[in-house]
């Protein structure tokens, strides 16, 4: 949307994982969302590491070209670099793994994490998990992090509240596309691309866009992601109907298949928005 800056959906993590007890973030303690000053990075190794991270998150497609399979970014959907607050943020992001995660009915590391996002909305493959790239990533995230304690959330993690009782008019959601959304992300849905060919606002469907295994590909996740941050530069100004129906709509586009999507929820407890 003009805005729907985009999607993946990652948070991150660590490489030498803390030892914290997984809980549900619905039950963590919250601390103040805070986004360390970059004069803050250090300098040396750690220093490159951090920088490097953030290249990568940022213009993802174009550093790791064989891992990611559509023309995306992480930052497309983790706005300003992960640190935009109901953007899916990284901030605070580094104490909170390992984590479970309903999807796979299972404990997650933070690179799993990560690896989740290359796969689906990436519609990619996953790095290493001992490769510079991952380590680079993760210490990008530890550094956004820094000041939030062990096995709290900051406030402002994930996409923020949407009401999930509402039923989707995809009819409604189609105008409001073409109102709120096409203008960035194309009438259909193909993105707004740069001179280089890099996208400037991404395909929301089609090959360069999020697979069916994306959480962005689920209605109320998606919709969650529109009304607190599109579009772009008037968050909040969708009503939750609104946001819920454009969601409908360009969730339920043509878009690539996810085979193993149907190893997801094994403990039955999938939600209605999944795709099939």
């Amino acid at each position: 949307m003009r805005k729907l800056a985009g999607l993946v959906f990652v948070t991150a993590g660590c490489i030498a994982l803390p030892s914290v007890h997984a809980q549900s973030a619905a039950v963590r303690p919250t601390a103040e969302f805070k986004v360390p000053a970059e004069s803050t990075i250090p300098s040396g190794p750690q220093g490159d590491a951090i920088r490097n991270g953030k290249l990568l998150l940022t213009e993802t497609h174009q550093r790791l070209p064989n891992n990611v399979g559509n023309k995306l970014t992480c930052a497309n959907c983790h706005i300003g670099a992960g640190t935009t607050p109901n953007a899916s943020p990284w901030v605070g992001i580094w104490g909170v793994f390992p984590e479970y995660r309903s999807r796979g009915g299972q404990i997650n590391s933070l690179q799993q994490r990560v690896n989740d996002c290359f796969q689906r909305s990436m519609n990619g493959k996953a790095l290493p998990y001992d490769s510079k790239e991952m380590n680079d990533i993760l210490a990008y995230m530890q550094w956004l992090s820094t000041g939030v304690p062990t096995g709290v959330s900051v406030k402002g993690r994930g996409f923020g509240p949407i009401n999930r009782e509402l039923k989707p008019n995809a009819d409604n959601g189609k105008a409001v596309y073409a109102a709120k959304c096409a203008s960035c992300h194309g009438v259909n849905g193909e993105g707004m691309k740069d001179a280089k060919g890099a996208y400037t606002f991404p395909a929301l469907w089609g090959k360069d866009s999020f697979n069916v295994g994306a959480g962005m590909a689920r209605t109320y996740t998606a919709a969650a992601f529109v009304k607190h941050n599109m579009p772009l530069g008037q968050p909040n100004t969708l009503t939750d109907q609104e946001a819920v129906d454009v969601a409908e709509f360009f969730t339920h586009q043509p878009r690539p298949d996810y085979a193993p999507k149907v190893k997801d929820w094994p403990k039955g407890d999938k939600p209605k928005d999944a795709r099939s």
